[in-house]
């Protein structure tokens, strides 16, 4: 006969027994390669999975290489950026984000506010959603944007810089495919087959970021030790509040911070070749919390102008947040509202974007 505690792991999910080994007042975070999502060894893909359950369980945060996105498209997509943020704010302003009635364009410096406390976010941005990629290749994400759910619609574009449009999209659908190949190491990592994500992802809401933060003057620090005002303030991430996941390219300047169980700031500090991913709250709640969604900020105590491009990753806009069965037991019952992935986007963006509403 078995023991009593053998014979309750036979009935207890594996993530349930991972919970019971996690060390959440961590004090770095992971670096995964994750070559082998891109082939065909299933063996290695579940070790890798596994390595990834660890993290989103533990940290909820950890870095990708060999995601195979070229340098030089990357650098094209910072050039562009760097000169459409050079441009003077009246021109910028015309792409306001407050005009798209799905939140895409121009986000104005101190345009957000991110934690509640804070005094608005410094830092400017432009957002943008799917769209047909400029060279036909639709293999990943259908051939059409979907056109319901409560964010679908069109990306809007600036006039200045040549080649923004062009740089931008190369990346955005490079980076799109990278984030496609980790939705099924979320699904062995979570103890579903591998496809188990496949028909909730057919055309996925993606917004992708294009992030400046000036420099900030060192003495307000001091001014303002309590961290009021700063890049982004703390958060269970912006966009990535209400999705799945986000790969974020930064650059060399550092400034991102993760908060541990303990409440200290960890450094996520850039290392070259690599991505970060964190996981958002859409994830968090679909897995009922078994997948952290971890509290961080950005603070470019640099002294120089940062920029970063964060994709944030979801589902189909209907596909309803339900609770995953491998995060359930019976005394762990689901903890939230189910919501469609569209009604939930909208909600936090709407609640992020009030303070700065010209309405």
């Amino acid at each position: 006969m078995p023991s009593d505690e053998y014979a309750n792991q036979l009935l207890t999910p594996p993530n349930f027994i991972a919970l019971k080994r996690t060390e959440s007042t961590f004090d770095e975070i992971p670096v995964i390669d994750i070559k082998a999502a891109f082939g065909d060894n299933e063996e290695a893909r579940r070790e890798l999975a596994d390595l990834i359950r660890d993290a989103c369980i533990n940290v909820g945060f950890f870095y990708i290489k060999s995601h195979g996105i070229p340098e030089e498209i990357i650098d094209n997509t910072i050039a562009v950026a760097r000169e459409y943020f050079s441009l003077p704010e009246e021109t910028k302003i015309e792409l306001d984000i407050h005009k798209s009635l799905n939140y895409k364009g121009y986000t104005a410096l101190l345009g957000e506010n991110t934690d509640s406390k804070g005094n608005g976010d410094l830092h400017e941005g432009f957002d943008l959603g799917w769209e047909t990629p400029l060279n036909g290749n639709t293999s990943d994400v259908g051939s059409v944007p979907r056109k319901d759910g409560a964010m679908a619609g069109e990306n809007v574009w600036p006039k200045n810089p040549a080649g923004f449009k062009e740089a931008v999209l190369e990346y955005y659908h490079r980076a799109l495919h990278v984030g496609k190949r980790l939705f099924p190491l979320f699904a062995l990592a979570l103890d579903l087959p591998e496809n188990y994500f496949n028909d909730k992802t057919t055309k996925p809401a993606a917004i992708m970021r294009l992030l400046h933060y000036p420099p900030q003057d060192p003495t307000s620090f001091e001014k303002d030790p309590e961290g009021r005002q700063i890049g982004i303030g703390a958060h269970t991430e912006y966009a990535d509040h209400y999705l799945c996941f986000t790969m974020l390219w930064q650059d060399d300047n550092g400034g991102l911070q993760v908060q541990n169980m303990a409440g200290n700031w960890v450094d996520a500090v850039p290392i070259p070749g690599t991505l970060v991913v964190n996981l958002g709250d859409q994830f968090a709640r679909w897995t009922n919390d078994i997948f952290k969604s971890t509290h961080h900020r950005v603070i470019n105590r640099s002294g120089a102008e940062r920029y970063s491009i964060p994709l944030f990753f979801g589902t189909d806009y209907d596909v309803l947040l339900k609770p995953i069965p491998t995060c359930l037991t019976p005394g762990s019952p689901y903890k939230y509202e189910v919501m469609t992935a569209g009604e939930y986007v909208k909600s936090r963006l709407e609640a992020t974007y009030a303070h700065s509403s010209k309405d």
